[in-house]
């Protein structure tokens, strides 16, 4: 939140031109996997919508996104959790009948083969694989933590323990669940079945689906830094970010935008797909500039200075208004002397003349806006800015 006020998280534009589902589609699309069902709950019409417009495969192949809303299939409740949404959705496995069922979440930056941890997930011989990033020991608390042996077989799933474990080849450093798995399909079923008549379960694929995996000795950990997607550079190799906080939402953009940056946009070999706004070339006017900064299609910088910002389409900068280190999303117009810093402003937020933006963070508090702990300033969408 606020970002999330109007839209399902991973609906949220991201990067400039992208929302956070076309990553995890991308992925998938790029791997040959293209048979695939994106489950929706809250507030879904712009995810909905972003997908019927961007994503379509030839259906001559069998090949499709198909958007499955909570449906009451099972009686009249909603999804109680991540593993009930697929269990409601049951129908979708029976009518593919699949050997295999990937499931991905909607919301993280990365890139990633995943035919390479299918087939990990093969070798092993084992019904569960989750994917694991390696993080620092110091700072695993904060993650749910995969406790593996050397041969990568899961010994017990910890949910932000005190004292995490480290791995067998790197004492200091712990595998981090990203959300991720690749189950045999008729195990899966079983245990999902067996999930849902179990009182006690929050139905959760993390808190309950895979700890039981791993209680039968049925799962195994996929070592992201094993995966090498064509193009990756040595920075942006094992890159992956939650994007679960403002925080980390406003400093995975800032990794966008260094000379060298954390998180490559421009890898053509493994790209990241979406529908591109139909919109003039940007334009520099009265010796406008953009400085380590993306500018997208349809922006106008007429006399401003822009530094370290992403820039949707259609935003426009107006004289003498500085803009630094911030993400300004789709018709953001910022008007003549105003200055933003640090600062997240969704859709068709319109800054007056002479406003100041995350200089003075009580004025922001008092003006509505949401700080973060991190400083960032967000102004929602459609939120209305009034004149100092």
């Amino acid at each position: 939140m606020p970002l999330t006020a109007d839209r399902a998280k991973p609906a949220v534009p991201f990067g400039g031109t992208y929302r956070l589902i076309d990553f995890v589609l991308s992925n998938l699309a790029n791997s040959n996997l293209r048979q695939i069902a994106v489950l929706t709950q809250y507030k879904s019409h712009s995810l909905d919508r972003h997908i019927s417009q961007t994503w379509r495969f030839s259906t001559m192949l069998g090949n499709y996104v198909a958007p499955v809303p909570a449906q009451q299939r099972l009686g009249p409740r909603w999804f109680q959790g991540s593993a009930d949404a697929i269990f409601q959705s049951m129908n979708l496995i029976r009518d593919e009948d699949p050997d295999y069922v990937v499931v991905f979440g909607a919301d993280n930056i990365y890139r990633m083969d995943i035919g390479q941890m299918i087939d990990a997930h093969i070798d092993s011989g084992l019904d569960a694989t989750i994917a694991g990033i390696r993080v620092p020991r110091s700072e695993a608390s904060a993650f749910g933590i995969i406790d593996a042996d050397e041969n990568n077989k899961i010994i017990e799933f910890l949910e932000k323990p005190a004292d995490p474990p480290g791995l067998p080849d790197s004492p200091d450093e712990s595998f981090a669940s990203m959300g991720n798995y690749v189950f045999s399909a008729k195990a899966l079923v079983d245990v999902l079945r067996a999930d849902a008549e179990d009182p006690t379960s929050r139905h959760d694929m993390g808190g309950n689906i895979v700890p039981f995996f791993t209680e039968q000795g049925e799962a195994a950990v996929y070592d992201f830094k094993d995966n090498h997607v064509p193009g990756a550079t040595e920075k942006d190799q094992d890159y992956w970010r939650d994007v679960g906080t403002i925080d980390a939402f406003h400093e995975s953009h800032m990794d966008l935008v260094s000379v060298e940056p954390e998180f490559s946009l421009y890898n053509n070999e493994w790209p990241i797909w979406t529908h591109q706004e139909q919109a003039p070339g940007a334009k520099f006017t009265i010796r406008g500039r953009a400085e380590d900064s993306i500018v997208n299609a349809g922006c106008i910088i007429s006399g401003g200075e822009v530094d370290r910002t992403v820039m949707s389409p259609r935003v426009h900068v107006d004289k003498w208004a500085q803009v630094s280190d911030s993400v300004l999303m789709n018709k953001v117009r910022v008007g003549k002397n105003a200055v933003v810093r640090n600062a997240i402003l969704d859709k068709n937020v319109v800054v007056p003349d002479g406003v100041q933006i995350g200089v003075d963070h009580e004025h922001d508090r008092a003006r509505g806006f949401h700080v973060s702990e991190g400083g960032v300033v967000v102004v929602g969408k459609d939120q209305e800015i009034p004149k100092d």
